[in-house]
């Protein structure tokens, strides 16, 4: 009697779309929840890096006297004016003038509570005032 032998050299076309079905539904489980949270992280980012600039402006502060002007901007943190006394900087690390979206963090002095406060926000993920979500302003005063 003969032994028959069989070489298996592949895959057949229903395995490969049981594969296929398989890695469709993970993805389908997955994916939504990865997108959902990228608008969540950058959230975080905005907020972590308002907190860090207004650390850095308080400290500008206490070396220089002065907040810095509207006109100066946060710009002030990482290259000295030429007018200004006691600067001991560069106050951050890396600079900071653009959120997570790429619009410039807004920066204004006097801020909206009077002479002794600054406002320092982003106007979230539309650039513009006002939204929610995503959307929404981030700011501290």
């Amino acid at each position: 009697m003969k032994k028959v032998t069989t070489n298996r050299r592949g895959f057949t076309l229903i395995e490969l779309m049981v594969v296929i079905l398989i890695i469709a539904i993970l993805a389908a489980l997955v994916v939504p929840k990865v997108i959902g949270r990228t608008d969540d992280a950058k959230v975080g980012a905005a907020k972590s890096d308002i907190s860090a600039l207004s650390t850095a402006i308080d400290t500008f502060r206490l070396d220089c006297g002065r907040y810095p002007t509207t006109e100066e901007g946060v710009q002030v943190l990482s290259v000295p004016p030429s007018d200004v006394q006691g600067w001991k900087g560069p106050y951050l690390r890396k600079a900071i003038t653009n959120d997570p979206w790429g619009n410039p963090y807004i920066y204004e002095y006097p801020g909206s509570l009077g002479n002794e406060s600054f406002t320092l926000k982003s106007y979230g993920g539309d650039g513009v005032p006002g939204g929610d979500g995503n959307n929404a302003d981030i700011s501290i005063e």
